[in-house]
């Protein structure tokens, strides 16, 4: 039997704030202190999910009693004085593509309905590990494939900004819920902008780190490892700092979680040299809404107010270079296989998406030539501008959130495929280079729009402290979905 909870029984914190919308820096803090209790965070947390998640379908597996229980150990280990992590007692949620011990997995296929893993992947494992108490699994599309969050087993996810408008794809479900307050912090994952863009879309943040830097074991798609991310989702960028602490490092199974949480790539700076930031927009990326750019030449103005040396530049490399098409020949390659051998006389089971997947040729030796090509070009050119600059600004997506299903898009005046909204996250994807979406400003159709901070190989900690600086600057602020009935 689950509880349900109505809007009367939401405890609220000293500030009077809603305590679903307090971030779980702030939650882990309150519930140390005896200030609040895990289980009142909880029942917060459920309150919400009955009040908004009818309207936005984010949440596909709710774990209310089970949630609840485990916040009444977690209040109880408060009492007794035991040693506390830094997500204790605080509700976290995780995509439905990583492992869930006891959980359903389903990866939004018919393929996997009912899969109940008996292992957490690694990155669920560290946040249960961190007190965090898993509240709920989020929606995704099929075999986290698109770039808008619909499948045939649970349904299609809305924006929860405009119900008409999708939060994207294909942590849809996680930017979603917590951007709609469900949760406070996630754990989403990116293999060409999956985590980046549904946050600009709904208003959140989340990081896409260095390649390597955490581990993808227990992700329903190991067959693409080498451009898969798992990555921490929040509405702040300290949430996702504390996420990502929590996250990375290597756990002896992931051949490609090798680096030790310690290794960074900065290079000094002498005393007093300010972080060089080169921005850039629609000259290297375009077509991108003009608003879209207004707002990263905000930002970059405002890093400036900071002390940053700042310019716009222009970058050959990203101009003259496809790099959606080589990601995109490496991924067709790899999961087209995966998925034929997995549906094998299934194959009526699977969703549109699923079909075109298999439906698609498989990539000429020529065609992964070139993709291998482009790839080593692009870490060849970012390692030498990352030699120059410290961080690379740029818009997260050309365009705020789309509407469902759009298969064409009209941006600046030119019409574009819908694989536009990846134009510009893929180029991170594919030299492993870590990417931090950062909420930001609003349209004039008061839609979100985040900017995207890049440094290189192995330096979060550089965009991180310049994301935290600038968040919510350009007019976000506190602004919450209207989430209408």
């Amino acid at each position: 039997m689950t509880t349900t909870w109505t809007e009367a029984d939401v405890p609220r914190g000293e500030s009077g704030d809603a305590l679903h919308y307090r971030d779980a820096t702030t939650l882990a803090a309150l519930i140390a202190a005896g200030e609040v209790s895990s289980r009142e965070v909880v029942q917060a947390h459920l309150a919400r999910i009955a009040e908004v998640n009818p309207q936005v379908n984010a949440i596909v597996t709710l774990r209310a009693d089970e949630a609840l229980r485990a916040a009444d150990v977690a209040d109880t280990e408060v009492a007794s004085g035991a040693e506390l992590g830094p997500l204790h007692g605080v509700p976290v949620t995780v995509k439905d593509a990583i492992d869930t011990a006891g959980i359903p997995t389903q990866g939004g296929s018919r393929l996997f309905a009912g899969r109940v893993p008996e292992v957490d992947a690694t990155s669920v494992m560290r946040f249960k590990r961190a007190g965090g108490i898993v509240l709920a699994k989020t929606n995704l599309p099929e075999f986290s494939a698109w770039t808008e969050t619909d499948n045939v087993v649970t349904g299609r996810t809305n924006n929860p900004w405009r119900l008409d408008r999708t939060p994207g794809g294909s942590s849809g479900g996680e930017s979603a819920a917590i951007a709609s307050g469900m949760s406070p912090i996630g754990i989403g994952s990116d293999v060409a902008i999956s985590v980046r863009g549904p946050a600009a879309f709904t208003g959140i943040a989340a990081l896409k780190a260095t390649h390597g830097r955490i581990p993808f074991t227990g992700h329903l798609s190991p067959m693409t490892s080498a451009w898969w991310h798992i990555g921490p989702m929040a509405r702040t960028i300290r949430d996702v700092a504390l996420g990502y602490s929590l996250l990375s490092g290597p756990d002896g199974q992931d051949g490609y979680a090798v680096f030790d949480n310690h290794v960074e790539g900065a290079t000094e700076r002498a005393a007093g040299q300010s972080i060089r930031v080169g921005w850039v927009s629609d000259e290297a990326f375009g077509p991108v809404d003009p608003e879209v750019t207004t707002a990263v030449a905000d930002a970059a103005a405002r890093l400036a107010d900071l002390g940053c040396h700042v310019e716009r530049i222009n970058p050959a490399i990203l101009r003259n270079t496809d790099a959606l098409t080589a990601l995109m020949t490496f991924l067709v390659s790899q999961s087209g296989p995966h998925i034929k051998s997995l549906s094998a006389g299934r194959e009526d089971e699977l969703s549109p998406l699923g079909q075109d997947i298999i439906a698609r040729p498989a990539p000429t030796a020529d065609e992964l030539n070139a993709a291998h090509r482009t790839r080593d070009a692009l870490r060849s050119a970012f390692a030498q501008h990352f030699s120059r600059w410290d961080v690379l600004l740029c818009p997260v997506t050309p365009m705020t959130a789309t509407p469902h299903g759009a298969q064409q898009l009209v941006v600046d005046g030119q019409t574009v495929s819908s694989l536009h909204i990846m134009e510009i996250t893929s180029f991170f994807n594919l030299t492993g280079l870590p990417a931090l979406s950062v909420p930001y400003g609003f349209s004039s159709e008061d839609l979100p729009i985040g900017v995207q901070l890049v440094s290189r190989w192995f330096d979060e900690a550089t965009i991180l402290r310049l994301g935290a600086l600038i968040e919510r600057k350009g007019g976000l602020g506190n602004r919450r979905p209207p989430i209408p009935a």
